[in-house]
C-alpha cells in the first residue's frame, strides 16, 4: 500500500492582534535572564515595540481584559511596581498592589510557598520581589501561575535587563560591537549581574569601574569568561571612559550594608558630572536603574544622552510584553 504523504496546504486564518496564542513564554515563570536565548529576546521587543506603538496611539487596549496582576513585594519599591500595574492597567486587565508584605499575614508566620499559593486563587500572574537570593525560583515551585522575578535579594533583576537591552538597542540601533562599562556597586547590585547575563549573549565587551569592596563577584565574572566575553575590571573611570559606547551606573546601596562604616567609605566614589561627559563619545548612552542618590549629577540631566528616565518608560513597553506573552496574548 502506498502511502501518499503530499498534504494539501490548507492557509491558516489570520489572527488579531490579542487572540490566544501559545508562544515560547506561555504559562512561564520568568526567574532569570539564563532561561532567555538571543532569538527570546528578539520576539520579546518585537512585542514591546509593538505595544510602544499601541500605546502611543490609544493608550490603553483590552488585550488582557479580565486578566488579575498580584504585584507581591516583600522590599520597597516605586519604579518595578508601579511599571508592572501600570503595565496590566495599560493592556485593560487589572493588579492587586501588596507593597507592605510585612505588613501582612507574613507578619503570622506565614512561608512565602503558602502566599503565592494563596495569591494565584485570585491572580493570573504574580510579580514578586523578595530580600532572599533564590526566593522567585522556590515560589515558582510552589505555584501554578507564572511567577515574574522582580528581583531577589543581591541575585538577578531580569525584567529590569530585559528593559536595559531594549533602551540600548532603541538608543543605538544595535548591541553587537558596542563596550559597556558598568560603574558603582557591582557586589550587590543585582541589575548589573542579570544584565552582565544578557550581554553575555551578543558580541560585546565589558568594562567593570568599582571600589575593591564593591568588585563584580569573582564567579559572575568567571561564569562569564567561560562564555567567551572580554571583560575587564578597573578602579577609576578615566582608564575606560574614551571607548565606552554605554555607561551603566548603579547607585551604592546603603541598605546591602551591614558595616555602615563600609558603606560611608565608598558612597560618594563615583560621580557623573558636565564634566565627566565631556569626556565621554558624543554618542555614548548614559543609564541608571534608578533610584540615583548622589552617583550622577541633576546637570547631566538636560544632556541628550542621559538615557535614565527614557529607561524607565522603555521598561514599560517591555514589561507589557512579558505579561501579554506569558498570558498568552501576544
Amino acid at each position: 500500500m502506498q502511502i501518499n504523504n503530499h498534504k494539501t496546504r490548507v492557509a491558516k486564518p489570520h489572527l488579531p492582534f490579542g487572540e490566544k496564542r501559545e508562544g515560547r513564554l506561555y504559562g512561564k515563570p520568568i526567574i532569570s535572564v539564563l532561561q532567555f536565548s538571543r532569538e527570546d529576546l528578539e520576539e520579546i521587543f518585537t512585542v514591546a515595540e509593538e505595544m510602544r506603538m499601541m500605546v502611543e496611539r490609544v493608550g490603553t487596549f483590552d488585550l488582557l481584559k479580565g486578566k488579575v496582576l498580584a504585584c507581591v513585594f516583600y522590599e520597597p519599591s516605586t519604579r518595578t511596581s508601579s511599571s508592572f500595574i501600570a503595565a496590566i492597567e495599560r493592556l485593560g486587565g487589572s493588579a492587586i498592589p501588596i507593597n507592605e508584605v510585612r505588613y501582612s499575614s507574613v507578619t503570622k508566620g506565614e512561608s512565602l510557598p503558602d502566599t503565592v499559593r494563596t495569591l494565584e486563587a485570585y491572580a493570573d500572574v504574580i510579580v514578586l520581589r523578595h530580600p532572599e537570593t533564590g526566593a522567585a525560583a522556590l515560589a515558582a515551585k510552589y505555584c501554578r501561575k507564572p511567577i515574574i522575578n522582580a528581583g531577589d535579594g543581591i541575585g538577578e533583576h531580569p525584567t529590569q535587563a530585559l528593559l536595559d537591552i531594549f533602551t540600548i538597542r532603541e538608543e543605538l540601533g544595535r548591541i553587537d560591537g558596542l563596550t559597556v562599562t558598568m560603574l558603582g556597586d557591582l557586589k550587590y547590585g543585582r541589575t548589573v549581574h542579570s544584565l552582565a547575563r544578557l550581554l553575555a549573549l551578543y558580541d560585546v565587551k565589558l568594562h567593570y569601574v568599582s571600589p575593591d569592596l564593591l568588585r563584580m563577584p569573582p564567579a559572575l565574572i568567571e561564569e562569564l569568561n567561560q562564555r567567551g566575553v572580554p571583560q575587564t575590571e578597573h578602579r577609576t573611570l578615566d582608564d575606560v571612559l574614551s571607548e565606552t559606547d554605554v555607561l551603566y551606573v548603579t547607585r551604592v546601596q546603603k541598605e546591602r550594608f551591614e558595616n555602615p562604616d563600609e558603606y560611608e567609605q565608598v558612597k560618594d566614589a563615583y560621580v557623573i558630572t558636565p564634566e565627566t561627559m565631556k569626556r565621554a563619545k558624543p554618542n555614548m548612552v548614559l543609564m541608571h536603574p534608578l533610584p540615583r542618590v548622589s552617583e550622577i549629577s541633576i546637570e547631566v540631566d538636560d544632556d541628550p544622552r542621559a538615557a535614565y528616565f527614557r529607561q524607565m518608560e522603555y521598561g514599560l513597553y517591555v514589561r507589557m510584553a512579558l505579561l501579554a506573552m506569558v498570558l498568552g496574548k501576544a
